[in-house]
C-alpha cells in the first residue's frame, strides 16, 4: 500500500472553505429560524451509536455504514442519519407520556461511498421529526414546514413530489403475490430506472391486465385526479386505505396554501425501509437529485420499545446550496495594518470598531509577506504606520 500524500483526505470527505462556510451558516440560520417558528426544538445526539440499535434501525445499507469497535468489543457506527437516533432518544429520555414531540436537528451524517462515485461520505442534514401524531395534519405540517424552509433559504423554484409507499406496496403485493417479487420491482422505482421497470414487467408471468396495471402506475403523476385514477387499479383494503390517507393529507395541504409547490407521484418510493405512509421529495431544476425528502414512519419507534406514530424530513445542505443562486464573494472584513511602535493605538482603534459591531482584523506590517495581495481580500484597510498620523488608503 502506497504512502498517502500529506494533503490527501479519506474518500468522500471534503473541506469547507471560508466562503462556502459563511454561506452554509447563513442558510442554516434561516432554515433553523423557520423550524423554531413552527415550535420545533433543536437537539444533538452522539456521533457514535451502537450498531445493534441505531445502526440496524437506520435502514441504511450495511456496506454504507462506517463501523468500528470500542474497547469492550461492541460494534459502533458513525450515525448514518438522524431519524433513528432521534427515535432512540424520543423513546427513552424524552418520553414522558406527553406526545407529540416536535424535534429538530442540524448535524453531519456519515455514509461510506464507492470510490468511483465521487459522492460525499460526510454531509449535513437539517430537519425535523414530529413524533406521536398520526393525523394527516401532522404530515401536512412537516411538508408545509419543508416548503417554507426552502423558500426562506432563498430557493424560488422547486417541486415537492408526494406519494404513499403503502399504496405502492399494496399494489405490488396484490399483483405479484409476495414481498420478494415486490422488492425486485420496487428497486427499479427507487433507482428511477423506468426502462428497467418496464422490461422487468414484460418478462413476468402475469396476465395482460395485471401488466397494464403495473404499467399504469408510471402514469400516476401530476396534480389532477391522480388519486381517482389510482383507485381504479386496486381492490384491496390496504391500498384503498393508503389512497384515503393521501387524500386527507392533500386536503390539509390545500388549507395550508402550499399545493402550488406539490405534484402527486404515486410511484415514488424511498430506500429508507422504515417508511410506512406518505413519502415526499423536493427537487430543484438545476440539481439532478432530491435536495430534501421525508415521510411517515409509524413502526420505527417500536424497535426502541416505545411504539409511536412519527413523520419528518431532512434537507441535504450541500444539495440545497447547489440549488441556490451562485455564491458571490462578499467582503465584510476590515483590516488595520500597524507598525510595532503603534500597537497600542491600533488596539484602541480596533476595539472601538468592534464595539460598533464591525469585523476587524489586526495585522502587524512586518508579518505580511505581500501587502497588496494580502489587503485585496478586505472591504476596507486602515494603515497605522510610523511614529505619528494615520494613513488611510
Amino acid at each position: 500500500m502506497s504512502k498517502r500524500k500529506a494533503f490527501e483526505k479519506p474518500v468522500g470527505m471534503r473541506d469547507t472553505l471560508p466562503l462556502l462556510y459563511r454561506r452554509k451558516q447563513e442558510v442554516r440560520k434561516r432554515v433553523a429560524s423557520v423550524m423554531e417558528g413552527y415550535g420545533y426544538e433543536f437537539l444533538e445526539t452522539p456521533t457514535l451509536e451502537f450498531y445493534e440499535t441505531v445502526g440496524e434501525a437506520s435502514a441504511i445499507l450495511d456496506q454504507q455504514l462506517f463501523k468500528l469497535m470500542d474497547q469492550q468489543g461492541y460494534s459502533l457506527v458513525l450515525r448514518p442519519d438522524m431519524t433513528a437516533p432521534i427515535a432512540r432518544l424520543a423513546a427513552s429520555k424524552l418520553y414522558t407520556g406527553g406526545y407529540p414531540l416536535r424535534l429538530a436537528y442540524s448535524t453531519n451524517v456519515f455514509r461510506a461511498q464507492q470510490r468511483e462515485g465521487g459522492r460525499p461520505a460526510e454531509f449535513e442534514h437539517i430537519g425535523v421529526e414530529l413524533i406521536g401524531d398520526k393525523t394527516a395534519s401532522a404530515d401536512a405540517e412537516v411538508i408545509a414546514l419543508m416548503i417554507s424552509s426552502l423558500q426562506d433559504a432563498g430557493l424560488s423554484e422547486f417541486t415537492v413530489a408526494l406519494g404513499h409507499i403503502g399504496f405502492v406496496n399494496a399494489l405490488f403485493l396484490e399483483i405479484l403475490g409476495n414481498e420478494q417479487r415486490a422488492s425486485e420491482l420496487r428497486r427499479f422505482l427507487y433507482e428511477k430506472n423506468y426502462v428497467g421497470y418496464r422490461e422487468h414487467i414484460k418478462g413476468l408471468s402475469l396476465s395482460s391486465i395485471d401488466k397494464e396495471k403495473l404499467f399504469a402506475l408510471m402514469q400516476l403523476r401530476g396534480k389532477e385526479n391522480v388519486i381517482g385514477q389510482a383507485s381504479e387499479l386496486v381492490q384491496g383494503e390496504k391500498a384503498l386505505q393508503a389512497l384515503k390517507e393521501l387524500e386527507n393529507v392533500v386536503k390539509s395541504l390545500e388549507v395550508c396554501g402550499v399545493m402550488k409547490s406539490i405534484k402527486l407521484d404515486l410511484n415514488l418510493v424511498s430506500h429508507m425501509s422504515y417508511y410506512t405512509g406518505v413519502v415526499f421529495e423536493g427537487y430543484s431544476a438545476n440539481v439532478g437529485y432530491p435536495i430534501c425528502s421525508g415521510g411517515r414512519y409509524d413502526e420505527l419507534l417500536e424497535k426502541f420499545e416505545r411504539p409511536a406514530a412519527a413523520t419528518g424530513f431532512a434537507i441535504r445542505m450541500d444539495y440545497l446550496l447547489e440549488a441556490l443562486p451562485e455564491l458571490q464573494e462578499s467582503r465584510q472584513l476590515e483590516c488595520v495594518i500597524f507598525s510595532e511602535e503603534r500597537r497600542r493605538e491600533a488596539l484602541a482603534y480596533v476595539a472601538d470598531k468592534r464595539q460598533q459591531g464591525k469585523k476587524v482584523v489586526m495585522q502587524e506590517l512586518s508579518g505580511v509577506e505581500r501587502i497588496d495581495s494580502y489587503t485585496s481580500r478586505f472591504k476596507e484597510v486602515t494603515y497605522l504606520i510610523g511614529a505619528a498620523g494615520r494613513d488611510n488608503r
